[in-house]
């Protein structure tokens, strides 16, 4: 028992690491998302060019090798660009789900009835009115649930950093089962992530029952 107490322990203080790659990435890359979502749908055709390239390109992509490429393969082109680990996962990160975000709210927002943006426009509403007012509190609600799916993949992406020697929880747990020779660390490890994963589904449960039309 006092095993199982101090290899939690010992796995649990990689937490620190795996929680702050999940905050800061969610809510970074998440108006990244959006602005990027909006680039995507907008009139400039090189605009909505680029966005597609970007999102092309990463979502194409497996994360592993993006974290690769940024953490040793952006300093051998340009040197100027090397990154500490946590700060190459982070960016890495960042760029990933900012894709997936991109395209999840484009689907969102072209989801919505042309005839709402007419509608507006004849009751003289600005586009930003529209998109404020009318477009936006319908396309959040729609997009909650692939965005919880993401939030979800994220919490398990996040022990990708392993392979930077980050000392999160995998990283910790692999630890002790090359020290001890046994596999109770990665049951830990699995216990803590189902955690992680069922905090997350009730709050998008809680946000996405805040936001229904119909009680």
């Amino acid at each position: 028992m006092e095993y199982l107490l101090d290899s939690t322990q010992y796995i649990l203080s990689g937490c620190t690491v795996t929680l702050k790659l999940f905050f800061i990435t969610l809510f970074v890359s998440m108006p990244v998302g959006f602005a990027c979502a909006m680039g995507k749908t907008s009139r400039w055709w090189a605009l909505r060019g680029l966005m597609e390239v970007y999102t092309s390109v990463v979502r194409g992509t497996p994360l592993l090798l993006q974290i690769f490429f940024v953490y040793y393969g952006l300093p051998i082109l340009f040197p100027e660009l090397r990154m500490e680990r946590f700060n190459a996962a982070v960016f890495t990160f960042i760029l990933n789900y900012g894709a997936y975000f991109t395209e999840i709210f484009r689907g969102g927002i072209q989801s919505i009835d042309r005839g709402q943006y007419e509608a507006s426009q004849v009751l003289g509403m600005s586009y930003m009115q529209t998109m404020r007012r009318i477009v936006l509190p319908q396309t959040i609600k729609r997009v909650l649930p692939p965005v919880a799916n993401e939030a979800i993949t994220l919490v398990k992406d996040t022990a990708l950093v392993v392979v930077l020697g980050i000392g999160d929880i995998l990283r910790n747990s692999k630890e002790i089962v090359a020290r001890d020779f046994t596999i109770s660390p990665f049951i830990i490890a699995a216990i803590i992530y189902l955690l992680m994963n069922y905090m997350v589904v009730l709050f998008f449960k809680r946000l996405e029952k805040r936001h229904a039309v119909y009680e």
